[in-house]
């Protein structure tokens, strides 16, 4: 079963940064993610906090914006590290604020329980 962009953002990011809050701090960074489709939302996810967290909307300024749909998302934190360059260099991606740090991102990512990246 696809894992729900809802509950990766909502439950299991939350629960990994909980248990391993200085895996966060290697990351340092504040993203933004807006996922668009029916299992979609927005969320924030502040890796420079302490201690880090991940919510629902917009707080704060983020460092690095990302936006995809939800079908694509599913596929990058289910299907690894051969999915997340396929959409990403398909142009399915779309990156804002510092770009660099988007190699952060596949930590956060790891960290929520997606497969290596």
């Amino acid at each position: 079963m696809p894992t729900s962009v809802k509950d990766f953002f909502d439950r299991r990011v939350p629960d990994a940064l909980s248990r391993h809050p200085e895996k966060a701090k290697e990351v340092a960074a504040t993203f933004l993610f807006t996922i668009t489709g029916a299992d979609g939302g927005t969320w924030t996810a502040d890796l420079i906090r302490s201690p880090p967290i991940c919510q629902p909307g917009c707080i704060g300024q983020p460092q690095c914006t990302i936006e995809i749909t939800d079908e694509d998302f599913r596929s990058m934190i289910d299907g690894g590290t051969q999915a997340a360059m396929q959409i990403f260099l398909g142009g399915r991606l779309k990156i804002g604020g510092d770009s660099m740090l988007i190699s952060r991102l596949l930590r956060l990512l790891q960290l929520g329980g997606a497969p290596a990246i």
